[in-house]
């Protein structure tokens, strides 16, 4: 989605627009919600090293302040969901790898796990999606999805999906 002058200066003249666009992922004017899921990887990269409690502390205040940054920059641009808030797939993206193993093949399955649910939206995330308005509508589909992908990808780590062989003599 492509913004206006006067629209680009009404979201970033506010905090909360800095917030809602992934501090400038989501201007891009092609497949926003995929690079703000990708550009999520970068914070991700400090958040995985961090304790379970101060990880998952950590996706719920960004879950608050997504969901108040999304409600006011959505009323700042006169729509309801605009494609340039990926505040959510911040948030998604994070939650989708919160148990995943080390190695960059699970990092890919995670992300893509969770771009699956979020564009193809089942259910409950089609529900959130369609029935829960506002900046939480905005931010709790995409968290379901990213939940959803977290349990594939921990299934699948159960199944030895990202097993490392090693080496006998």
């Amino acid at each position: 989605m492509r913004l206006s002058t006067a629209q680009r200066h009404a979201l970033l003249a506010h905090p909360a627009g800095w917030i809602a666009c992934g501090f400038g992922a989501g201007l891009v004017p092609w497949a926003p919600g995929t690079v703000g899921s990708a550009v999520a990887l970068l914070p991700w990269l400090v958040l995985r090293e961090l304790p379970l409690p101060l990880y998952l502390g950590l996706v719920a205040l960004a879950f608050v302040a997504g969901t108040w940054a999304a409600r006011v920059s959505a009323v700042r641009l006169g729509l309801a969901d605009p494609g340039v808030i990926v505040i959510d797939e911040f948030v998604g993206q994070w939650l989708a790898l919160v148990s995943a193993p080390p190695g960059w093949l699970a990092v890919l399955a995670g992300f893509a796990l969770f771009r699956l649910f979020d564009v193809w939206k089942p259910w409950p995330v089609s529900w959130a999606d369609r029935r829960v308005k506002g900046g939480l509508g905005v931010m709790l589909d995409d968290a379901l999805a990213g939940l959803m992908a977290a349990g594939m990808l921990w299934l699948a780590t159960g199944m030895g999906a990202f097993a490392t062989v090693s080496a006998t003599h």
